[in-house]
Formats: C-alpha cells, structure tokens, sequence
C-alpha cells in the first residue's frame, strides 16, 4: 500500500477513535452500535489491515458522523465539482 494511503488510514482511524472518545464511547458499545467485531474496530482505529468499507461506514455511522463523511465526497461541494457539474449528467465516466 503506497506511503500516502497508510498514512491518511491511520490519520482517519485516529481519528474515529477520537470521536469515540470525545462522545465517552467504550470500544465495546461502538461495536454492539456498528454490529462489528472488537478486533475489526482495533484494525480500523490503528490504521492496521483491510477493513471493509460497510465495516468503516457502520462505525462512522454509529457515532453519528456518517452524514459528515458522505457530504465531504460530494464533488458539488468543491470549486471543481461545480465548475464541471454538467459531466454529471453522463451515463458514465470516461
């Protein structure tokens, strides 16, 4: 896995952790709320393995940040989206 990606995984797994943190989640009720293994929340909060995206978006969702991460991928919300919204229409990317 190239340097960048590792890096911004462990940055978006600290991350997780710290919302847990902030809310005054045990790992254990994150689990039982994202219907996750233990060991699949260790893996995703150190940055460490492949966990399965639905794994990431069932956490994200658990602490009530999922809205959060969908909007910050939506390319309207950039310079660059809406400068080239009209692509948007195509039936597929080239």
């Amino acid at each position: 896995m190239p340097y960048d990606i590792q890096k911004q995984q462990a940055t978006f797994g600290e991350h997780l952790r710290s919302w847990r943190m902030v809310q005054g989640l045990t790992a254990q009720q994150v689990c039982e709320r994202a219907d996750i293994s233990l060991t699949t929340l260790r893996k995703l909060e150190r940055g460490q393995g492949n966990v399965r995206l639905e794994s990431a978006l069932q956490v994200a969702r658990a602490l009530g940040i999922l809205d959060s991460i969908a909007a910050a991928t939506d390319p309207l919300r950039t310079d660059l989206g809406r400068a080239r919204a009209n692509l948007l229409n195509r039936k597929r990317a080239r």
